[in-house]
């Protein structure tokens, strides 16, 4: 990761969206929620992001919003991440009824689409707390992650040192664990930071529906009364732009992590040094760049 600049690039922004989401409703000068008589005023030394036809801080309401789209994005990718690993893993390792039954499971949630499933569970729900819309994506995000972790596991059950593992006796659960599982760690990230992302995503989708509560904040939250109360039509840019900036640069953050994670799976996907005679690392072992003719 240090050794690649967008993984570090990518890193050093989700980071900031992370601390924003831990200090930002502390950092915030006004109530996201306050209303004052400054009616849809650009932005100015006393409302950076502008206000919104009731005199609301779009500042405030984008800082307070940020804990809200980064809880939402963990909480999700955590739970998508847990289940797939279990799943996918546990298919791709067992043989025989459990382990096709597993696949099936994992084929059928591929098959649904996701967005609008979760746009009927969250809607039929009485309450749709970050919460509850987490535990929702997350329940519903799982099924490609699992379908890459089994392909992988059945391509690594068969290698040597799990044979030998499988030979002296090894329980199940133990080869898992320790001989198959450190492989697919870089896989795993890779799938829980793309969940995270499609979290984030979806999150800000419901809210601009109205599926979610609108007296939470979010970036979603914020873009829904944009669009409700015509922002675009009255010129008001101040009122989504910020928003819509910060849903771009957190997606492009995310984007780049997983970049990253991708370069280090795949060597092929790695920028190779075209100086004659330079020694590079390919996989884990150094070998030394063919000299071009």
């Amino acid at each position: 990761m240090r050794s690649n600049p967008k993984a570090l690039t990518g890193l050093v922004a989700l980071g900031f969206f992370v601390l924003l989401a831990v200090v930002g409703p502390w950092l915030a000068p006004f109530d996201p929620s306050m209303r004052s008589n400054d009616l849809l005023q650009p932005p100015s030394p006393s409302h950076w992001f502008g206000t919104t036809h009731l005199g609301q801080d779009i500042f405030s309401q984008v800082l307070v919003g940020t804990r809200s789209v980064v809880f939402v994005g963990a909480v999700a990718g955590l739970v998508a991440t847990v289940l797939s690993v279990l799943v996918g893993v546990s298919a791709g390792y067992l043989s025989g009824s459990a382990g096709e039954g597993l696949s099936a499971l994992s084929n059928v949630f591929l098959v649904i689409p996701a967005l609008p499933l979760i746009v009927i569970i969250t809607s039929s729900l009485p309450e749709t707390s970050n919460l509850t819309i987490a535990l929702v994506i997350g329940l519903t995000a799982w099924a490609w992650n699992a379908r890459v972790l089994r392909a992988q596991t059945l391509s690594l059950r068969r290698r040597d040192y799990v044979e030998a593992a499988r030979a002296n006796g090894e329980s199940t659960w133990r080869i898992i664990l320790f001989e198959i599982m450190p492989n697919l760690t870089a896989v795993i990230a890779s799938g829980f930071v793309g969940t995270v992302l499609f979290a984030v995503i979806s999150e800000i989708t419901l809210a601009f529906i109205g599926v979610s509560d609108a007296g939470g904040w979010n970036w979603g939250t914020v873009l829904y009364w944009a669009q409700s109360q015509q922002a675009l039509t009255q010129g008001a840019w101040w009122w989504f732009v910020p928003a819509g900036l910060a849903i771009a640069l957190l997606g492009t953050a995310l984007s780049l992590v997983n970049f990253g994670i991708d370069e280090y799976v795949n060597p092929r996907l790695r920028t190779r040094s075209s100086t004659r005679g330079v020694r590079m690392r390919v996989g884990f072992t150094p070998v030394l760049a063919k000299e071009s003719s």
